[in-house]
């Protein structure tokens, strides 16, 4: 195999992991994003929320 066909096998590699990553990150915020449309009507501004931040 010659040297350029390497090279380029190795960034047509590196792309198709970046575009990977790229994918799953998208799909995972995606999934996580909290619409303000489809959250519970804010009736009761003046109790604050009783659950911690790190809980889903």
């Amino acid at each position: 195999m010659s040297l350029t066909m390497t090279i380029v096998m190795l960034i047509s590699g590196w792309m198709a992991v970046a575009a990977a990553m790229l994918w799953g990150v998208l799909r995972i915020t995606r999934r996580h994003h909290h619409h303000p449309a489809q959250s519970a009507p804010a009736t009761k501004t003046d109790k604050p929320a009783g659950h911690p931040a790190t809980a889903h």
